[in-house]
């Protein structure tokens, strides 16, 4: 078996291994999160929500950091130097815990005045409000500081043991929500210790996960000040992207507020909701391929990274597409199903959201192909185009445009921001985007067209009752399943295929 094949059988089995996790998480976050609400009741949980929504904030730095983490060790690892692997581990474990401490030290006395001056709350759950900001802060700093253990797990490609550790942490949250159920105490502050001790109990794992399988995962005293610099810098510059695509999103509810109210906010955070639950299948898929992008252009071979960027463009919008289509199909039926009352706007913000995150996932391995060089000054781009979105929506309302206008400037904003994309790797590896404008590209539109067809005919000509919603689903799923096979698969993507099924059964 030749590395390619090998490495793609890999890719499958470690997305099939993430697949079970979230599918494990998410039916059980649900039993969770109806068990958590009725034992706290609107007061409590919405108090819980606003006070860790505080601490959340911060999560925005600590992203581009977590993202340089993830990077570095990745890359090393594929250059196959141990020595230096054990530096930018050791190094990771100290910027995460001077980034933990600073972040600590300014959010307890911002949460504390927030909750005294600002929060609208019953004074006399003022108290318990303070708890549960302490013990959300020590949760965060304890996820913050198993950042370089979850980056070795997901460089190693180990997503076995992060789908058994990541159901863990399902049973343990679901185990928080029984006791504070049958708690006669303060239920708001046992809720607020018991997850802040799961976090500690999960991260605990992971450590001595890493401790015993993986050599570099030792702290080893000493600090590299170039490395600090090199790994400080990417995060700065990463920073943009991430602080423009939350200006991006949350700008755009701030504008919906002020033209439209917030009825139409609660209509565009129903359709996010949706819309995160399905995307979270495709970014189980990036999380498998992203380490053999990185470990591929460390070691040199740029040519099977580049064609790993394009076959994973593409099988990650086929991905979306088999999941997208019947939702989209079935919008009505599913948010009167899932819904008592349907906020209007609902379902045109649904579907706007899923071709937006459709637009968006073809570009997903060409950011991680640019992070995987280390030279990403050039992504600045990237985030003003991003950051357009604002003034562009906001001249839109203003002229007078329906509320989902936002996400139809996201949509066209997407796609040249995806040209750039194009263009940047282009500079930086010789990116043949002319090949990956017809064999990527292209081949999805065509594939989308084509799937499209046989489900519209039997939307136009079924009810939208639960017969027509199994109708209608099973249409979309054969539709796009065959057109995927026969269309947009080439001849040695349905071999690797047959192959990965072949051995799947033995």
């Amino acid at each position: 078996m030749d590395q390619n094949s090998h490495n793609t059988r890999r890719i499958a089995k470690n997305t099939l291994m993430l697949y079970v996790r979230m599918l494990f998480m998410m039916f059980l976050g649900l039993f969770t999160s109806r068990i958590v609400l009725e034992a706290l009741g609107e007061n409590d949980y919405g108090i819980y929500d606003v006070v860790g929504g505080v601490v959340a904030m911060f999560s925005l730095i600590s992203g581009s950091l977590t993202t340089a983490v993830t990077r570095f060790i990745t890359f090393e690892m594929g250059k196959g130097e141990s020595a230096q692997l054990n530096r930018v581990y050791s190094n990771a474990v100290v910027i995460q815990l001077i980034l933990a401490v600073l972040i600590a030290v300014i959010a307890e006395p911002v949460g504390l005045w927030y909750i005294d001056n600002k929060m609208t709350i019953d004074p006399s759950r003022i108290p318990a409000a303070r708890m549960v900001l302490h013990f959300s802060i020590l949760a965060f700093m304890v996820n913050l500081m198993s950042v370089p253990q979850m980056a070795s797990i997901t460089a190693h490609e180990k997503m076995s043991a992060y789908a058994y550790i990541g159901i863990l942490e399902g049973v343990l949250k679901f185990a928080v929500a029984l006791a504070i159920a049958n708690s006669s105490s303060d239920r708001l502050v046992l809720y607020a210790v018991l997850m802040a001790l799961s976090v500690v109990i999960v991260r605990t794992v992971y450590s001595l996960y890493c401790r015993h399988h993986f050599s570099e995962c030792r702290y080893s005293p000493g600090f590299d000040k170039g490395l600090f610099k090199e790994m400080s810098s990417f995060a700065g510059w990463n920073f943009i992207g991430i602080a423009a695509s939350v200006i991006r999103d949350y700008g755009g509810t701030i504008l919906i507020n002020l033209f439209y109210g917030p009825d139409v906010n609660a209509a565009r955070a129903i359709a996010l909701q949706l819309n995160n639950a399905v995307q979270g299948f495709v970014k189980n898929f990036m999380t498998a391929v992203n380490p053999q992008i990185t470990k591929l252009f460390a070691a040199g071979d740029i040519t099977s990274m580049l064609a790993l960027v394009r076959k994973s463009s593409k099988i990650s919008y086929y991905l979306l597409l088999i999941l997208v289509l019947p939702i989209i199909f079935n919008v009505d039926f599913l948010l009167n199903l899932w819904l008592k009352q349907v906020p209007e706007y609902s379902a045109v913000f649904v579907v706007l959201f899923l071709i937006f995150t459709l637009s968006e996932c073809i570009a997903n391995p060409m950011v991680t192909a640019t992070l995987a060089t280390g030279r990403i000054k050039i992504n600045y781009i990237i985030g003003v185009l991003v950051m357009l979105n604002l003034p562009v929506s906001y001249i839109c309302l203003k002229a007078g445009a329906a509320p989902e206008s936002i996400l139809v400037v996201a949509i066209i904003l997407s796609q040249i921001c995806l040209i750039a994309r194009f263009l940047i790797l282009k500079y930086l590896v010789k990116f043949p985007a002319r090949d990956f404008l017809v064999k990527v590209y292209l081949n999805v539109i065509v594939v989308t067209i084509i799937a499209v067809i046989a489900p519209y005919v039997v939307y136009l000509n079924t009810d939208d009752d639960f017969k027509g919603f199994i109708i209608r689903s099973l249409v979309c799923v054969v539709s796009v399943g065959l057109t995927v096979l026969y269309v947009g698969l080439s001849r040695t993507e349905r071999k690797e295929l047959r192959d990965f099924i072949t051995l799947r059964r033995k």
